[in-house]
């Protein structure tokens, strides 16, 4: 279980800010396709923000508020993470929109990074999902709190029950339902809120008319079954309301409202909602429930890095009144420049004030400072502690710490997942390099997972990214804003080298050819980290030296040449992973003995030892989940076989007539895949692909990359 969440005494002491207790922070997250952002355009509408509501896909030409790519709103998904403000009775609520597709997680990792909650979206036919997993881990990372809301509930086969099932089964969530629906399926017309034991009807084409009335006679009986669950499971964590249980007394509906509430602020139960955003029902007490169970900014503690201070942890106070504390989680461009998105820990954005990046010590002034809509920009003079705001002309890299006075604190750095597939790339045209050039600045500052570098062998210009729609998307948004055509090679899988077993190095590096010479010996071993090691997938420096041999000013030149060792494997070229380097011994020269001659022994010493070390490919293996329709079941776990795939599990629904089969697939076979599982499924099957992890490519496997990285070298080499 999730250890609870403490709420330090600094921030349970500070005088509250009435606006700031009223602010709620979330993000609306979940698998490709869940309805997030149909979700938030409901949201959009019951607040008042927008005036009407649109598809998602862009069937009547116009496409989701938040969707504001052209490109978004031609392929019905969210590519980039957007940000919106609005009020919701008292509250004032800042709600970030991410993407769904695991191609473009880190939009949600840096949104989860800066939020205070989140609505975790489900799919009421399918449950958890693969790509549910990944936010369900994200969210861990960061310590979120969050509500479920089992989405589609309109849908033939969709069960909330079966949801919360998988939620507690997949994700080890300890979570009930505080609603049940009315009607299933097509008949769905409402919701029972079994807290308060009253019914809610979503009347008028738009859903807008919520409409109160008593439990329904047939659901009574099922409604109480379901409230006694709900204090079962909050009571297990909430001690105040354990007592109330325990002593077999009803609890009030505040009492039970404030021990879902802080149980939920704990990390240690997840409220379930339910509803149809498409079908527009379920919404406005889904916004309800944020307000009420999800935390203001001073339930949450932020801490900073004080850089003065070795790096010492500082609690981070939302108030105005303190020197400003702001993180900027992520960079766009916009029509005025690069605009900034921040969120404000402490102290306040002032259009006009002067704030220090603290990565490069330079100082700039606000000349802008604006909430953003979508991709509308409506400027402000303030933004407070506790808040999201954009500011345009500061040129600063994502992650980047802004701070007033003297304060040199950081924050904690976003997680960022490395790459797993690369493409060359090139310009069609050779006048198009310029901007060819300034399309992959761009996208590199935007998003860090979409990385460019030059083959040095080849000088190729390769982009590498989370799987091949990320890379299609960059291609594609590079003809479109930058009207550049592209030409690109096959896709590249980034595969990693490791070894199995132990083996020692002995190795001189001796250079003299008149004046200062080289001189530099080291002795010791390498070998494979053990799988149960912290960081498994590492390297680890341990030096046994016992007496002077090696003088101790040479020890971290010899460490950072086995770590350039590392950086291209002898097998293939690829970085190696998993590998504990041991410096026992070795030998300097009074005269000659220098960093460098230490640098070039270690690397040269790895390379001595590493064909004897069990050298091994490691593959990306990533774990797919395919739905289709049952008739193509039979096909669709032929072609998974075919690729190498291991079958995890297939789960069938005859009332939808679909089944989702779930297995783990190496990268390199997946290439193609998409066009494969339309031919069999008549273009009703669809698939997602999340990264698990590195494991040993098959013999031949291996024997076919070395091979080719060998040709290579020898043809550069004629």
């Amino acid at each position: 279980m999730v250890p609870a969440r403490s709420i330090a005494e600094e921030l349970l002491k500070m005088p509250k800010d009435p606006h700031i207790e009223k602010v709620r922070n979330i993000g609306i997250s979940a698998h490709i396709d869940s309805g997030k952002t149909t979700l938030t355009e409901r949201i959009l509408y019951y607040s008042g923000r927008i005036k009407e509501y649109h598809d998602v896909k862009g069937s009547d030409g116009v496409g989701a508020f938040m969707d504001s790519m052209e490109l978004e709103r031609q392929k019905g998904i969210t590519i980039k993470s957007a940000a919106t403000y609005l009020r919701w009775g008292e509250h004032h609520l800042n709600i970030i929109d991410t993407p769904g597709h695991v191609d473009f997680t880190i939009e949600v990792e840096r949104s989860l990074r800066v939020l205070d909650g989140a609505v975790f979206v489900f799919c009421g036919v399918a449950g958890v999902q693969s790509q549910s997993i990944t936010v369900d881990k994200q969210m861990r990372r960061y310590g979120v709190p969050r509500l479920a809301f089992v989405n589609k509930l309109d849908r033939l086969g969709a069960s909330p029950w079966k949801a919360i099932e998988s939620i507690r089964k997949i994700l080890r969530q300890n979570c009930a339902a505080v609603q049940i629906p009315i009607g299933a399926e097509s008949e769905f017309k409402g919701v029972v809120d079994i807290i308060r034991m009253r019914a809610y009807y979503f009347e008028g084409d738009d859903g807008r008319i919520v409409r109160e009335d008593d439990v329904p006679a047939h659901l009574v009986e099922f409604a109480q079954t379901k409230r006694k669950e709900l204090i079962e499971k909050v009571a297990e964590v909430d001690d105040q309301l354990a007592d109330i249980f325990l002593a077999d007394a009803e609890p009030t509906v505040e009492e039970l409202k404030a021990a879902i509430r802080r149980a939920t602020l704990s990390l240690k139960f997840m409220p379930v909602l339910m509803g149809s955003a498409y079908k527009n029902k379920g919404v406005q007490p889904l916004l309800d429930a944020v307000c009420d169970y999800l935390p203001s900014p001073y339930e949450i503690e932020n801490y900073a890095l004080d850089q003065d201070k070795n790096e010492e942890k500082v609690l981070l106070l939302p108030d105005v009144k303190k020197p400003l504390v702001a993180l900027a989680f992520k960079l766009e461009e916009g029509q005025f420049g690069q605009l900034t998105y921040m969120r404000v820990y402490q102290g306040a954005l002032k259009k006009g004030d002067i704030i220090t990046d603290t990565s490069t010590g330079q100082r700039v002034k606000l000349g802008r400072v604006a909430r953003m809509h979508s991709n509308f920009i409506e400027n402000v003079d303030m933004v407070g502690a506790g808040e999201i705001a954009a500011i345009s002309g500061i040129d600063c890299a994502s992650g980047t710490t802004f701070t007033t006075g003297n304060l040199k604190y950081t924050m904690t750095s976003i997680h960022v997942p490395e790459p797993v597939i690369s493409l060359a790339i090139k310009p069609k045209q050779t006048a198009d390099n310029n901007k060819f050039s300034k399309a992959l600045n761009r996208f590199q500052r935007e998003d860090p997972t979409f990385r460019v570098h030059q083959d040095p062998e080849s000088n190729e210009t390769i982009i590498s990214g989370m799987g091949e729609l990320h890379l299609e998307i960059y291609r594609e948004r590079i003809r479109r804003e930058y009207n550049c055509e592209t030409i690109v090679g096959p896709p590249q899988v980034n595969y990693r080298e490791t070894i199995t077993k132990r083996a020692p190095f002995d190795y001189l590096h001796k250079k003299q050819s008149g004046g200062a010479g080289q001189y530099g010996r080291v002795i010791g071993y390498i070998e494979p980290l053990e799988e149960d090691h912290p960081d498994r997938w590492g390297f680890e420096f341990q030096n046994k030296c016992v007496g002077m041999n090696i003088p101790p000013e040479f020890y971290p030149a010899i460490e950072k040449g086995f770590r350039e060792a590392l950086e291209k494997g002898p097998l293939a070229n690829f970085p190696v992973i998993g590998v504990r380097v041991v410096l026992q011994d070795g030998a300097a020269h009074p005269v000659d003995s220098n960093e460098l001659a230490f640098r070039l022994a270690a690397m040269y010493a790895f390379s001595q030892a590493f064909p004897q070390a069990g050298p091994q490919l490691l593959e990306p293996i990533m774990t797919v989940e395919v739905e289709t329709p049952l008739e193509f079941q039979a096909a669709v776990v032929g072609q998974l076989n075919r690729r190498r795939g291991l079958i995890l599990d297939v789960e069938s629904n005859a009332d939808s007539g679909f089944c989702v089969i779930r297995a783990e697939v190496p990268l390199s076979k997946m290439f193609g895949y998409s066009t494969d599982l339309r031919s069999a499924t008549e273009g009703k099957g669809e698939f997602t692909m999340t990264y698990k992890e590195h494991a040993p490519a098959a013999p031949d496997d291996q024997e076919a990359v070395v091979q080719e990285f060998l040709k290579k070298r020898a043809e550069k080499n004629k």
